[in-house]
């Protein structure tokens, strides 16, 4: 009882979670989307040497320009990355020009370092469709490799703890919106922590089918603790290694590392926490449900 108890426990925190991720969005304090996703211009800039960002503040909002977010980039800290997202495809060429002419007097060697791009906003709403699309796919086809590796319940229960990932990611995007912007880097981290999880959660499964096998007459929740009590130490371990690396490369990258990091961060956690915590008893759950009726007409 205890086990199952501490099961729900688990669910209700990732529910309270989710729940006030929702509440924010739907009172307009949603995802922070970034210019892959809203729309918006991207330029990138060499200074050509040490620069004052405030100077490149005061030029963009002596132009208006409200919703932008500056980069500085470069081994030698001399180039700058600027998004604007209250742009539209017109007035590219004038925001650019613009900008330039306000800091040539005062930065004569800065030039272009690369493309100016500019994504509009039916491109972002793509990008997002196609991240949807690839999700439910790859839930689709893991429900299928894992019905017939293991049973149709363990892949029921892995989807499921796979989409509870998904969603804890996309709570905490909203819930650290001051901290970053989602962007396309966001669905790699997306579709990396969907293989990272389910890999987590086929291990434990293989441990669960051979102690189900050596536990015929045990209640399924006994077999789920024991299972994920001996796969404890090689969880630990594969998390600590992944941590340890992925924390540096937050820690120390730019802030397009980090937009990529932080998901994956947080997409480790709760793929540990849900392939630990949640899974397994959900197929626990479904297993009970199943054998309820074969117990009762053994009884009568």
């Amino acid at each position: 009882m205890a086990i199952k108890n501490r099961s729900r426990i688990c669910l209700m925190i990732s529910a309270a979670i989710m729940a006030v991720a929702l509440v924010m969005s739907l009172f307009g304090a949603g995802i922070n989307l970034g210019i892959d996703f809203a729309g918006g211009l991207s330029m990138q800039y060499s200074m050509g040497g040490e620069f004052d960002q405030e100077d490149l503040r005061a030029v963009l909002n002596d132009m208006g320009v409200g919703d932008y977010t500056l980069t500085v980039q470069g081994a030698n800290r001399d180039e700058v990355n600027i998004r604007i997202k209250s742009v539209d495809e017109e007035g590219v060429q004038g925001v650019q020009e613009n900008f330039q002419a306000g800091l040539m007097e005062k930065y004569p060697n800065m030039v272009a370092a690369g493309e100016v791009n500019y994504v509009g906003p039916v491109a972002g709403a793509t990008l997002l469709q196609n991240a949807i699309v690839s999700v439910l796919l790859a839930s689709v086809l893991m429900l299928i490799y894992i019905a017939i590796r293991f049973d149709f319940n363990s892949g029921v229960a892995a989807v499921a703890g796979l989409l509870h990932d998904v969603l804890m990611m996309l709570s905490f995007m909203v819930l650290l919106r001051s901290v970053i912007q989602m962007n396309s880097s966001f669905i790699a981290a997306m579709l990396t922590i969907v293989g990272y999880s389910i890999n987590n959660t086929i291990v434990i499964f293989d441990r669960i089918r051979e102690n189900a096998k050596k536990m015929p007459s045990d209640a399924r929740a006994n077999v789920v603790n024991r299972s994920v009590k001996e796969c404890l130490g090689r969880t630990i371990n594969t998390t600590l290694t992944t941590l340890i690396t992925i924390v540096a490369l937050y820690v120390l990258g730019v802030d397009a590392i980090k937009e990529f990091a932080l998901p994956i961060i947080v997409g480790i956690l709760s793929g540990v926490y849900s392939a630990n915590m949640i899974n397994g008893y959900i197929w626990a759950a479904l297993e009970e449900n199943k054998r309820a009726p074969k117990a009762k007409k053994a009884a009568k």
